[in-house]
């Protein structure tokens, strides 16, 4: 299966992008850890850097308290992935997961440098390293999250205002030098909200389909709108599959090299 495709090499840095709130980039994180971590041998972590008190660790629903903090205040002492596991959450599919920390006045304060930091310790014990971001595109983490960055991911909500968003965030991109990162990314239309879509998804894939690699729809899923933590084996089999397709879109464009934006 393509999912579980080795990589050979060291750590894959994928960010979660979204210019704006609430269109599920948080949901899709924790879709493609979970779909990630249930196929492959190796070890998927899913770091929260939002500065404006995430909520990943609330969707995985293991949180121990422990959070971004503890693993950059730990970053010198570090000696083994024990030292790691002590700090993240794990939940069924083996997936871990890094909190953002709970105090807005201390996750507003996690800078670009912490999360080198912290993207460090990741790298030396993880095969894919997820990060779910904050919505603001130039915030302080954002910078050395692209850097790093390997393949984007890139979330869109089905309304007029939220695709128009995405697509802003494509163009941005594009002219701050991330241009083959774009033509690399997955863009996930998310359909968070029940009955029919604000917009025509057909025309909306084709747009997003004309800028990126691929388009994997997200369909809704009333388990996931409940705000709860996800038991990824009790959503609807269409959402599995659909996060599935998206960490094998994912693990493609990992084997692929990039070239030079």
């Amino acid at each position: 299966r393509r999912i579980s495709t080795p990589l050979s090499g060291g750590a894959r840095f994928v960010p979660v992008l979204s210019r704006k709130g609430g269109v599920g980039k948080t949901t899709v994180t924790s879709l493609l850890g979970m779909a990630l971590a249930d196929a492959r041998d190796d070890r998927i972590i899913a770091v929260d850097a939002n500065p404006d008190r995430g909520t990943l660790a609330d969707r995985v629903g293991r949180s121990n308290g422990r959070t971004v903090r503890d693993l950059v205040r730990a970053h010198d002492e570090m000696a083994g992935y024990n030292d790691v596991s002590s700090i993240v959450a794990r939940d069924a599919t083996r997936l871990d997961v890094l909190a953002s920390d709970s105090d807005p006045r201390v996750s507003e304060a996690f800078s670009d440098d912490d999360y080198r930091q912290v993207a460090d310790v990741a790298a030396h014990y993880y095969s894919i390293v997820l990060t779910d971001t904050g919505t603001g595109i130039v915030h302080s983490v954002m910078g050395a999250t692209l850097e790093l960055a390997d393949t984007l991911v890139i979330v869109a909500g089905l309304s007029v205002d939220e695709a128009r968003l995405a697509s802003e965030t494509l163009t941005w991109l594009e002219t701050n030098g991330y241009g083959s990162r774009v033509r690399d990314a997955v863009v996930v239309l998310n359909n968070s909200r029940p009955g029919a879509p604000l917009v025509r998804e057909n025309e909306l894939e084709a747009h997003f389909r004309s800028r990126v690699r691929t388009v994997i729809r997200m369909p809704y899923d009333p388990r996931i709108a409940a705000g709860s933590a996800i038991a990824f084996r009790d959503l609807q089999p269409a959402t599995r599959q659909a996060a599935r397709e998206l960490a094998a879109a994912v693990v493609e464009g990992l084997r692929a090299p990039v070239g030079a934006a």
